[in-house]
């Protein structure tokens, strides 16, 4: 069968092919550059800890030695501390002359910021050694062509080609010539907010910690001065964003050096410190989202579906999600054939997703960013506007937390005895410490992306024992004769506990990570179906259903 044809070498085109290979599917990645990345410090990502997980997976790289996982987090407005959380703690002690930061639950993992181009490269790297990955570089798409057994991809440069695949991904950003070949509409907002942004070298007085600072002192008037955001990078970088008035006023360098040395005077209670800048440049948020995220054999992921930003929102991680969501399934048409309503869920589950965090940046916009007498009319406190805002960048709540699947098609209705468990159907589940199947103790997350179902046993007391003591005990065989009888691949995996889960609970995992359901003890019919829908549907009908959907 042909490969699939990644239009566009960025980290969402880079990971959708290095899940691809992991599942035994071959690629061609469609690079319109030279193959490599300009280092850039002022162009950063902050990752979510399961998606900073997947890409440790991956690129088999400990990002922590290349990123930078935050200390802790410090929300400031004029002088006052607002929120200060410290990761795995819920230590919140404000500074000398200031009042008590506000009380927040303790957040266990840290967001992990890195350089743009250092992922890039883990990702490149890490492709170089996959024999399931080609890299076409300068080929720029100029043609798409669909037939029901396949799609056709020319492309134009030094040696323009046809490529032949099985399916089209195009993650080729916000410019993206794939929608635009297929004539999707991709509606939104333009500019939304706009910032300057500065990555230099300094000595700040909380080393490793995070900074959302509104209002400061030394800029008390109009939105020019209305916040600034401070986060750590290795070696002693930060990388300062400085949000921007309305309007498309040119920031020159002058400009950006005053805001560098006065912010850092400021946050220093003196004379600016010396520092050493590295780079700069302006970030513009749009908000926009594509009409359609698949239009037959061609899908869109990225970017190239979705932009967003604002708030602290990261736009990045929602592209990752895209590409780990979509390759399991494309990995399963490939090997299995048409499973359509699979495909279809791709669209359904992700734009959903981020429709919701757009709409709720929408709505808190006005309320964040409007100003003092229209503030005066909305319910809410400046400690809560700083609570919206520090989720959003801290990954959860409203605008942070990453998105579940409740109401995706792929949820199994009407079983008999689901099991109440801290994790919703259709969020991702909890990293927890499993044994799997060879009697080795590991980590839940490092079992997905390889294609297959997990079946999870919650069974207290195995961890103290060898594997061989209860696997052919209780209700143990006939769990694994269940998962046997599976309509697709799945490991059995036993842990000890699981947040909410009592004794005895089963759940299954896709694999990207986010929970179909959990059930009340050993249940075949019931873990038959859900692993039946959660695969689309019965195959009988997919077959039928997909017979001619290729040439929509």
């Amino acid at each position: 069968m042909d490969p699939v044809i990644i239009v566009g070498a960025g980290p969402v085109g880079l990971t959708l092919a290095l899940a691809l290979a992991r599942q035994e599917v071959p690629s061609v990645v469609l690079d319109e550059g030279p193959g490599k990345d300009e280092p850039r410090l002022a162009r950063t990502v902050v990752l979510r800890e399961d998606t900073a997980a997947l890409m440790e997976r991956l690129t088999g790289v400990p990002l922590d030695e290349v990123g930078m996982r935050w200390a802790g987090w410090r929300s400031m407005r004029r002088k006052q501390v607002m929120r200060e959380v410290t990761f795995g703690d819920a230590g919140k002690e404000g500074p000398d002359g200031a009042e008590a930061a506000e009380a927040a639950p303790p957040v266990e993992f840290a967001p992990l910021h890195i350089a743009q181009h250092v992922l890039t490269n883990a990702l490149r790297a890490a492709l170089a050694h996959e024999r399931l990955v080609k890299v076409a570089v300068d080929s720029r798409l100029d043609t798409i062509e669909q037939e029901p057994s396949g799609v056709s991809a020319h492309t134009r440069g030094p040696k323009g080609t046809w490529w032949r695949g099985s399916y089209l991904v195009g993650c080729d950003g916000p410019r993206s010539t794939v929608r635009k070949l297929q004539d999707i509409r991709f509606p939104g907002r333009t500019a939304v907010e706009r910032y300057a942004v500065a990555a230099l070298r300094a000595e700040l007085p909380w080393p490793g910690r995070a900074l959302l600072h509104r209002t400061p002192p030394w800029r008390t008037s109009g939105p020019s001065g209305g916040e600034i955001t401070g986060r750590p990078l290795p070696d002693g970088v930060w990388r300062l964003d400085w949000l921007l008035p309305p309007g498309r006023d040119l920031v020159t360098p002058e400009l950006l050096v005053a805001r560098i040395r006065e912010t850092l005077a400021g946050w220093t209670d003196g004379s600016t410190p010396s520092y050493e800048l590295l780079d700069t440049g302006v970030h513009t948020v749009h908000h926009r989202l594509a009409r359609r995220w698949r239009v037959g054999r061609v899908f869109i992921a990225g970017d190239a579906a979705h932009l967003l930003g604002s708030l602290g929102t990261h736009g990045l991680d929602e592209g990752l999600r895209d590409a780990d969501n979509l390759a399991w399934k494309l990995a399963l048409a490939w090997h299995h054939g048409p499973h359509e309503a699979l495909l279809d869920s791709y669209q359904t589950e992700r734009r959903a997703v981020v429709a919701a965090r757009l709409r709720n940046a929408d709505q808190v916009l006005p309320l964040l960013r409007g100003s003092g007498s229209l503030r005066s009319y909305v319910p809410g406190t400046a400690r809560g506007h700083d609570a919206l805002l520090s989720d959003g960048h801290l990954g959860r709540g409203p605008l942070g937390a990453p998105g579940t699947y409740a109401d995706s098609p792929l949820t199994p209705r009407y079983l008999e005895d689901q099991a109440p468990v801290h994790t919703a159907p259709g969020a991702p589940v909890t990293d927890v410490q499993v044994t799997a199947e060879d009697g080795s103790f590991v980590r839940l997350r490092d079992r997905l992306g390889r294609g297959t179902l997990l079946v999870v046993l919650i069974a207290p007391g195995t961890g103290v024992w060898e594997r061989k003591h209860w696997v052919t005990a209780g209700i143990m065989p006939r769990l694994a004769a269940a998962v046997t009888a599976l309509p697709h691949p799945a490991e059995l995996l036993v842990a000890e506990s699981y947040p909410g889960a009592a004794a005895h609970t089963v759940l299954l995992v896709r694999p990207d990570g986010h929970l179909v359901t959990a059930l009340n003890g050993v249940r075949p019919a019931d873990l038959y179906a859900a692993a039946e829908a959660t695969l689309g549907g019965p195959a009988k009908a997919e077959a039928e259903a997909g017979a001619g959907a290729g040439s929509r």
